[in-house]
């Protein structure tokens, strides 16, 4: 049992985020009480620039120059010898990854949340050859990782189990290429990668967690990401997207559009937009237009509102840490 006291805080579990854009790459550290329902903590954050070089329209193109930055940003942080020691994360894009599900009508009881654990289960098998078919990449060459669900929802918010709920096996898949290179990239800065993620599903956690102070009880929001492949979007109820989509970053000005589909037939409590606004607004689609287009009041993510108590962070209400913090809070609540 533990016991906590005034004089020993207590435990605590860590995390860390790596989020890699074509100009810069960005670190933040989370925290959680190893308390049942306690609330996680950004601890630290920042940002360091990147080469022209490095990143390739989401490859890495120069990973010694990746390590390099990782290393820099990791010396500007107090506790940086602590970092090499917390599991970390990467992403992929969006447009790098593959993410599938399929329907298993004759899945035996008990499965639910297993994941495979050889090379002869069925399931795993089914899983790899249906990722090489939507791929169109050999088995070899790809990394997978895949789960069995209740629910046909999206990889980005799981569904509670419901007694006449389907059965389904949800695959992810992306380039082993683009695995290996970010596990060499964060070994070369001393971190042992633990996961790897794509890019919407680590926005999308965090664009959840700044809106659920918003909403009452089933209320529908829309959760937005701009990242450099394109903005993606979903209308979200509770825990089920009700609709997603995603708008290319070469077909950008039918956003527009996309949004009022977006939007739905009911009203939005709210909306909530992460990543690079500030090109969005270029584009002449600023917040207040989102908003318009939406029907609703739209907010930039920022991790201010889940700081440490006391912690004063520079970057800490820029949109852009979405992912970074994402795949942070994935490290400690998973």
């Amino acid at each position: 049992m533990l016991i906590e006291t005034r004089w020993m805080p207590a435990m605590r579990r860590f995390a860390a985020g790596i989020d890699l854009s074509e100009h810069e790459l960005r670190l933040v550290v989370v925290s959680r009480c190893i308390r049942p329902l306690a609330a996680s903590r950004v601890e630290w954050l920042g940002a360091e620039p990147l080469p022209s070089s490095a990143m390739a329209s989401g490859h890495i193109a120069d990973v010694r120059a990746i390590a390099a930055a990782l290393a820099a940003l990791l010396g500007r942080w107090p506790a940086a010898c602590t970092v090499r020691a917390l599991p970390a994360a990467m992403a992929v894009p969006g447009s790098l990854t593959w993410i599938a599900s399929m329907p298993l009508p004759q899945l035996r009881a008990g499965l639910p949340g297993a994941r495979g654990t050889g090379v002869a289960d069925p399931l795993e098998s089914a899983a790899r050859a249906h990722a090489e078919r939507i791929a169109g990449i050999e088995r070899e060459a790809l990394a997978v990782d895949w789960r069995v669900e209740r629910s046909a929802a999206s990889d980005c918010v799981q569904v509670e189990a419901g007694a006449g709920s389907a059965s389904h096996l949800t695959i992810a898949a992306t380039a082993r290429a683009h695995l290996e290179a970010r596990i060499e990239a964060a070994a070369g800065a001393g971190i042992a990668l633990v996961a790897v993620d794509s890019e919407p599903a680590a926005a999308l956690r965090a664009l959840v967690r700044t809106a659920a102070p918003a909403l009452r009880g089933m209320e529908s929001f829309a959760a937005l990401w701009a990242g450099d492949d394109g903005v993606y979007g979903w209308r979200i109820r509770g825990s089920t997207i009700e609709a997603h989509a995603c708008c290319p970053v070469l077909q950008r000005r039918g956003l527009p559009d996309m949004l009022r589909e977006l939007a739905g037939p009911h009203a939005l409590a709210c909306a909530v937009a992460g990543g690079d606004l500030d090109a969005l607004a270029r584009d002449s689609l600023a917040l207040a237009d989102i908003g318009d287009l939406l029907g609703c009041l739209a907010l930039p993510f920022a991790c201010a509102p889940f700081l440490a108590p006391g912690s004063s962070l520079s970057r800490a209400h820029e949109p852009g840490f979405a992912v970074a913090y994402g795949l942070a809070l994935g490290g400690v609540e998973q």
